[in-house]
């Protein structure tokens, strides 16, 4: 069952960022949306982004993320699915 959420990504190290956009492309399927705050003075940076995906899609691309060096994720999910296909049920 697929569930609508938010990410957050901190990116504490620059030499982490091309990562980042390659596991995030790899993810592309279940990314509704983003946006990028990068800092210029520190090289930090924050990245949201709205996802819908099934729990282990999201878990996949979440643990792929915060096992990079210099990288912090934190999801947030819906406590259920499509209300749409709940009512099927």
């Amino acid at each position: 069952m697929e569930r609508m959420g938010f990410v957050g990504i901190i990116i504490e190290e620059r030499a982490a960022a091309a990562a980042v956009n390659e596991i995030l492309s790899q993810f592309g399927d279940i990314i509704r949306g983003r946006i990028g705050v990068p800092d210029q003075q520190t090289g930090e940076a924050v990245i949201g982004l709205i996802v819908k995906g099934t729990n282990e899609r999201l878990g996949a691309m979440t643990g792929r993320l915060g096992n990079l060096s210099g990288v912090q994720a934190k999801s947030a999910l819906a406590a259920s699915g499509n209300k749409k296909e709940e009512k099927k049920g």
